[in-house]
């Protein structure tokens, strides 16, 4: 695993087969999904701060593309998280406002954080994907990434289809202790592998998210060993609304 590489601008457009998963785009299925963003109000001076993040690169050490990523950390932290972006193939980034603001919470609490652009999306290589098995390798290399920059335990998040790709990346990596979800979609989730983690988890969703039910989410964490669940009021999937109570949820669940 390689740090702060530079990457060669032939590779970033680079040709590979693009895979759909059928399960992924079922989830999606809902007419005029998309994960585009406008930033307007007080919000826009919060995301903002991302500029102080440290652009990095992601390099694994197999086959998969390079990946572009921003880490927000002072080097002094012992826990690191990885924060996940929504689907690539509906516009999701790592500078969408809800993973920023996971990304900015979780440096707020002492936690080293590294959120990523999937491949094919922004600066990272190869070509889009909306196939889970890639999902899991890039997430894969960012966690990779992270356990050589902290050496204590780790947190999985994301949003969206990023939060589904965490829960499957738990069952992978035993450094992952918590899991930090942001409506995850109830289609996607695999269940099994959330059942089965002992670390804590938190589920947020939105009152009125089609994607990822409040009710079917409540139950499912209630059902968890140490899961915890939170409602963003007044809120869609799309989080047009809503930040502040996600941040205030996670600030404190961290």
């Amino acid at each position: 695993m390689a740090h702060d590489i530079q990457v060669d601008p032939a590779t970033i457009g680079e040709s590979r087969p693009l895979a759909v998963d059928v399960q992924a785009e079922a989830a999606f299925s809902l007419p005029g999904f998309r994960h585009g963003f406008s930033l307007a109000g007080p919000k826009e001076a919060r995301v903002a701060e991302s500029a102080t993040d440290r652009t990095v690169t992601i390099a694994p050490d197999c086959d998969s593309p390079v990946l572009e990523g921003l880490l927000l950390a002072s080097g002094a932290e012992a826990i690191g998280a990885v924060v996940a972006a929504p689907h690539p193939q509906m516009g999701g980034s790592m500078d969408h406002p809800v993973v920023a603001e996971l990304a900015h919470v979780c440096a707020e609490a002492g936690v080293a954080s590294l959120r990523f652009n999937w491949r094919g999306a922004g600066g990272s290589a190869g070509a889009l994907s909306g196939n889970l098995e890639h999902g899991d390798a890039d997430f894969a290399a960012a966690v990779s990434f992270v356990e050589e920059s902290v050496e204590g335990p780790l947190v999985g998040a994301g949003y969206s289809y990023g939060a589904a790709i965490a829960v499957r990346a738990a069952a992978r990596h035993a450094r992952l202790h918590r899991l930090l979800l942001v409506s995850p979609p109830a289609q996607m989730l695999d269940r099994s592998a959330l059942e089965q983690f002992a670390g804590a988890v938190l589920i947020v969703t939105a009152e009125r998210d089609a994607y990822a039910p409040p009710a079917e989410l409540e139950a499912l964490a209630g059902a968890l060993a140490r899961g915890t669940f939170h409602l963003v009021p007044d809120a869609d999937h799309f989080y047009q609304q809503g930040l502040d109570e996600i941040a205030r949820a996670a600030g404190q669940w961290l």
